[in-house]
């Protein structure tokens, strides 16, 4: 599992771990060497969580051990994690909103005392020590709030990098992170590396994971299928053995028709959105790509009826609208699929089919009373369509893959009759296997003349996906791409300077 005599920063040997009726991890080993990055792959419900929380310390392996620095170690709480220098970043953000940058990277660090922090000063100027390798423009006196996703998501790394950790493991760090900001995270990785830290790296973008890792483990239904040297294997390989067959996903065909389905013009919304026009026809995916914070989720929240313009106008099939909430909007056939899934998007402990009817209700009630078999039939179809896995509506969706609990979303604006549909970060920590249903869900519903917009911070995921792109910069409008004119040269050109390159 090592390389040569190099003694391995952690080595997992036979790790097994069982839940009632779930066999989640049987027989798992591998190991990384100190200034290594070993990723950590499979689909989800593969193990990779469970994997994890055993490592730092949330749940107990039934069976195995662990070794750090070649000493056998008890992890049985997350403090004897930290103890034995391995820091977990969360895919979860594990932040409390009403405190600021600062107070949140330091809880349960040195610097306090039964709670209290004792040096706010030293702890500050460490904090902001840690942030300016990260992005600098984060200041620590905000509070934690009111900083977008990919900000926050800065936070927790620079949170991992505060002890003198010796083992990170970084679950999906980059599901909300621009190019630009996943450049930022590399250039720390390699002074990590540089400094003798392993790094364990979870990611579903198989392109930042042949960046960033040497070598791969690979799981599959809570087995080992591989330990892999990343530098003689391909991405297709890696694919095929994560899913455990070949994904074919056919490439993108326009659908584009003549009808304009939605044009936008002049909207404003003070200088978060700037005077931005375009049209959307039918049977259109038309992407929105830019660096976050260039008002890419605030324009969409405009089209949506989540915020209001302050200026412009928005014509729907030849018709002028103002969206005065998100209930408007949906009764005009706009439907957003938001960005932050698990906050904006689902109630978690109700079921698929309660959050599948939640806009259809009115549709399905007689004399006040809800007719249950209708609505169980309509979400049953449906869910059928988009595959949903498993194939149970009365199963709380909190239970349910990110994969699946997208298709869920997308249920409920097929339920509703939607014709535009808006997809905010469409496959955010979906894994590999769903990313391509999701894609071939996408290419359905354009060739079924339904119209599709698609904001992403994954480049590849605009150029496979969009008939057209508009990029945005600082609020504005910087450019519209034809698909003949795509490329990630173009689009970040655009995204950073705001014009093409010569």
């Amino acid at each position: 599992m090592s390389n040569g005599s190099i003694r391995p920063a952690i080595a997992l040997n036979n790790i097994s771990k069982g839940f009632p009726g779930v066999q989640a991890l049987e027989s798992v080993s591998f190991a990384v060497e100190p200034g290594r990055v070993r990723a950590l792959l499979g689909e989800n419900g593969a193990g990779k969580s469970t994997l994890l929380k055993i490592l730092s310390g949330i749940y107990r392996a039934d069976a195995g051990e662990i070794l750090v620095g070649g000493e056998l170690v008890d992890l049985r709480t997350p403090k004897a994690a930290r103890l034995a220098g391995i820091a977990l970043i969360h895919q979860e953000l594990q932040q409390i909103p009403e405190l600021d940058v600062a107070q949140n990277m330091f809880l349960g660090n040195p610097l306090t005392k039964f709670g209290v922090i004792t040096d706010r000063a030293a702890m500050r100027a460490r904090a902001k020590d840690l942030l300016s390798q990260l992005d600098p423009s984060i200041n620590v006196s905000a509070k934690i709030k009111t900083l977008r996703v990919a900000q926050r998501q800065i936070v927790e790394i620079a949170k991992a990098l505060l002890g003198n950790a010796r083992i990170i493991a970084m679950d999906e760090p980059t599901s909300s992170l621009t190019p630009v900001e996943f450049e930022k995270l590399v250039s720390v990785i390699d002074r990590l590396k540089a400094n003798g830290v392993a790094v364990i790296y979870v990611s579903h973008k198989l392109d930042e994971v042949f960046r960033v890792a040497s070598h791969a483990t690979i799981l599959r239904d809570g087995k080992l299928v591989a330990n892999v040297d990343l530098g003689t294997t391909t991405q297709d390989a890696v694919v095929n053995m994560m899913v455990g067959r070949s994904l074919d996903i056919p490439p993108h065909q326009s659908h584009i028709q003549n009808d304009i389905v939605l044009s936008v013009q002049c909207l404003s919304r003070g200088a978060h959105v700037r005077n931005v026009s375009f049209e959307l026809r039918k049977g259109e995916v038309l992407g929105i790509a830019g660096l976050v914070g260039s008002g890419r989720t605030e324009l969409v929240k405009l089209l949506s009826g989540v915020d209001r313009p302050t200026s412009g106008t928005i014509t729907l099939n030849g018709r002028s609208v103002a969206f005065s909430n998100p209930r408007a909007a949906i009764a005009a056939g706009i439907a957003l699929l938001p960005e932050d899934r698990k906050k904006e998007g689902i109630i978690p402990l109700r079921s698929v089919a309660v959050n599948a009817a939640l806009p259809n209700f009115h549709k399905l009630t007689r004399a006040g009373v809800i007719r249950n078999t209708e609505l169980r039939s309509q979400v049953n179809d449906i869910a059928r369509n988009v595959n949903l896995r498993p194939l149970d509506i009365e199963r709380s969706i909190r239970l349910f893959s990110g994969g699946n609990q997208q298709k869920a979303i997308l249920c409920r604006w097929l339920m509703a009759g939607s014709d535009i549909l808006i997809f905010d970060e469409p496959t955010r920590g979906i894994d590999v296997g769903a990313k391509g249903e999701i894609y071939k869900l996408i290419e359905q519903l354009v060739t079924a003349g339904r119209s599709i917009i698609v904001v992403s911070s994954e480049l590849p995921e605009i150029l496979r996906l969009s008939d057209n792109v508009i990029v945005m910069r600082a609020g504005a409008l910087a450019g519209q791409l034809r698909r003949s004119e795509l490329s990630e040269e173009a689009v970040m050109s655009l995204a950073i300077t705001g014009k093409l390159a010569a």
